[in-house]
Parts: structure tokens; sequence; C-alpha cells
């Protein structure tokens, strides 16, 4: 019988939000899952909580910090580590006009897309050697329709170019027996938002916005990890290259 006791998942933003109930889900199949955080105590926090659920280890990884990700790509390069599961969780959100916008401001989410396509890049080598897995984007909703609302040029022009990323990976790696997806999620209930809101505000004020979903309401985390879960499974074995709107209908309809 194959040994599959160093498959792995790895989840990128896993402290919190959409990242941490993935890590659930996977963990509660009983696949071994590894978070990555910047923030120490919330990481700690987050690998305690999983651990309840199955066998989770973190790696705390400032993804800006050039010392920091070389260790990352370090750890997925590991021949004696197979990652079968990769999630890119990790995320900035901080509305900002147009003609407002800082270079400062917009290298923030070019610098964080860089760091994704070094560790997508890597994995897929990883999975190459060890004959495959599955991965998944976080990209948006902002990427495929503009909200004046919510002004987020520099924000959405990085999440578009993370679809067409996820796109030409899939059409890449499909021979290497590799499916990459992504999905684009309208606004869900998450700590993302606390760069803007006051933590304390933050549920009343994202409740505001129930009403420009058809069905009625925010997401929720793991309304979008369950999705997720679902393209990282066997059980989604036919697709590949795909963007799913996960948004209460906002792409079909607006109120």
């Amino acid at each position: 019988m194959k040994d599959t006791t160093q498959e792995i998942a790895l989840i990128i933003g896993g402290s919190s939000g959409m990242g941490f109930e993935t890590a659930k889900l996977l963990l509660q199949r009983n696949v071994k899952t590894v978070i990555v955080g910047r923030n120490l105590q919330k990481l700690e926090k987050a690998q305690q909580l999983l651990s309840s659920y199955g066998d989770a280890e973190s790696l705390q990884v400032d993804l800006y910090n050039s010392t920091d990700l070389s260790r990352l790509l370090q750890f997925i390069g590991d021949e004696n580590r197979q990652i079968k599961y990769l999630v890119n969780s990790a995320g900035y959100f901080k509305p900002t006009a147009f003609i407002e916008h800082s270079g400062e401001d917009y290298d923030i989410y070019q610098q964080l897309n860089r760091a994704i396509f070094l560790i997508c890049q890597a994995v897929a080598i990883n999975m190459i050697n060890h004959q495959g897995g599955a991965m998944v984007n976080i990209g948006s909703m902002w990427a495929r329709q503009a909200i004046k609302a919510t002004p987020s040029s520099a924000y959405s022009m990085a999440k578009a170019g993370l679809h067409a990323l996820t796109q030409h990976m899939a059409m890449e790696l499909a021979e290497h027996n590799i499916r990459v997806n992504a999905v684009a999620p309208a606004l869900v209930n998450s700590t993302i938002f606390e760069s803007f809101i006051e933590p304390k505000e933050l549920d009343a004020t994202l409740a505001t916005f129930d009403s420009f979903h058809p069905i009625g309401r925010i997401g929720q985390p793991e309304d979008i990890a369950k999705t997720i879960d679902f393209l990282l499974s066997d059980d989604s074995s036919w697709v590949t290259g795909a963007i799913w709107d996960i948004d209460g209908g906002v792409m079909a309809g607006r109120n």
C-alpha cells in the first residue's frame, strides 16, 4: 500500500477566515494540514483550534519579507514532503479611490501576487515530482465587476491577475495531473476588512451589504471553504482552469 503519511495540504493565509475554515474541512477528512500566517499570536491560536480536528501544523511567514519567503520555498521544495493540495488564501483589501492610490499602496498588492506566483511555482514542481495535486486560488468578484461603493482598482487588478494565472497554470500543468482552479467571492465576513473597519463595528458594517447580494446576505467563510474543499477533492476531478463565482448571486444580477 502506498505510504501517504507525508501528503499535506498547504494553506497560505490559514490562520483566519476562508483559509482557516478550509483547513478545518481538510483535517476532517484526515488530510495533514500546514497553515501559513504572518501574525504569530493568531497563528498559534489557529493551530491550537485546528489540532482538535486533526494533524495541523503552522509556519510563521511574512510574504513581504524575502527571507521568510525563501524559507517557505525551501519548505515546499523538500523532496521528502509531498504537497497534495495548495490553497492561496492570503489577502489584503483597503478600498482607495483610483486617483488617490500611491505607488506604495499599489506595491502592497503586487508584492503579494509575486509571492503567490513563486509559491505556486514551487508547489507545482513539488506536485510534478509526486505525480499530481490540486490548487485553489482565492480571487474576487471585484476582479470581475467594479463596485463604486468600494473603489479598489489596485486590489482588483491584482485579483484579475490571479484569475489569469489560474487559467494559465491549469493549461500548462494539466499534463502533470495537476488541477488549478479559483473562487471569486463577493463580500464575505472576514478579518480582511479590519484594515479599514474597527473590529467592534465589523459585523454591523458588513450587514449593511446584505441586500447587495440577491440571496439576501453576505457570505461566511465556511460558504467559500466548502467550495474550495470540493475543488480540491477527487469529486471535481474533471474541473480545472475554472473561476467559480461564490457570491450570493451578485454576478447574476444585483439588487
